[in-house]
């Protein structure tokens, strides 16, 4: 069996028991190295043999990973944060498929979820952004039409994006192109959960030279929206004027709000 394991977004602890135990018991394990907290691997037996695939092709992981689940092996492919995201997991799920091997997929905790946690955020809040697109500048791998940056920033809703913190002077170009004014909150994730993790407050404007700022220029994930504001709505989940199926309203509770910072 090979099992394809969400590692989380960087602290050994964050990744799940099921993926933690999965790594305990596995005889191959290939990782990707260039994202994949290495402490991570010290959950493998001491005979478990260990393949970073930062050095490797799609065809010499698979030509890894097929004959030790044929010999009854049991195979982890270690994938950063969740597989579902930017793990390109899909290709080798489709080889592995024409080899009839058996797979399954663990999830895990993805880095926007952990970027989240560092800056202390919900990224859906009521009346100020209801979704949260997740996407990528385009670099040397292209991006579909219509998603591209200027078409998402055109919702303002949450952006959180990956695999662009190199190109800042242009992502800044591009979310104004759509619609965000330069003023428009923005925060630079690096390292979300990892012991030297990072978050530098910016603005769309100034996301580029934020980061030249601290030295970051891979590894970080850019938020940008309202959600870095304190200007929102209530939620009527637990407002007490509200009725939902699990409680009846009741106006004569106390209308709490947070005190002013």
């Amino acid at each position: 069996m090979i099992y394809f394991i969400g590692a989380g977004p960087g602290a050994a602890d964050l990744i799940t028991v099921k993926g933690k135990e999965l790594l305990e018991k596995c005889d191959l394990c290939i990782y990707a190295g260039s994202l994949v907290n290495p402490a991570l691997l010290d959950y493998c037996k001491p005979d478990c043999v260990i393949m970073n695939s930062a050095h490797m092709t799609l065809e010499e992981v698979i030509a890894a990973m097929v004959p030790a689940a044929q010999a009854g092996k049991l195979v982890v492919r270690l994938h950063t944060g969740d597989p579902s995201v930017y793990g390109a997991h899909r290709e080798q799920i489709d080889l592995l498929r024409s080899y009839n091997v058996d797979f399954k997929i663990v999830p895990g905790v993805s880095s926007f979820c952990a970027a989240a946690a560092c800056l202390e955020a919900e990224y859906t809040l009521p009346n100020v952004s209801q979704s949260v697109i997740i996407t990528r500048m385009e670099g040397r791998t292209p991006v579909p039409n219509r998603q591209k940056i200027a078409d998402y920033a055109a919702h303002h809703a949450t952006m959180v994006i990956f695999l662009s913190s190199g190109m800042l002077e242009k992502l800044s170009s591009e979310l104004i192109k759509g619609g965000y004014k330069a003023d428009t909150p923005a925060a630079i994730v690096y390292k979300a959960s990892w012991p030297d993790e990072r978050v530098v407050y910016c603005t769309v404007g100034t996301l580029a030279e934020s980061a030249a700022k601290y030295g970051i220029n891979k590894t970080a994930l850019i938020t940008v929206g309202e959600f870095l504001g304190n200007i929102y709505d209530r939620s009527e989940l637990y407002n007490p004027n509200f009725t939902h199926g699990f409680r009846e309203a009741n106006p004569h509770l106390v209308d709490l709000k947070p005190e002013s910072k």
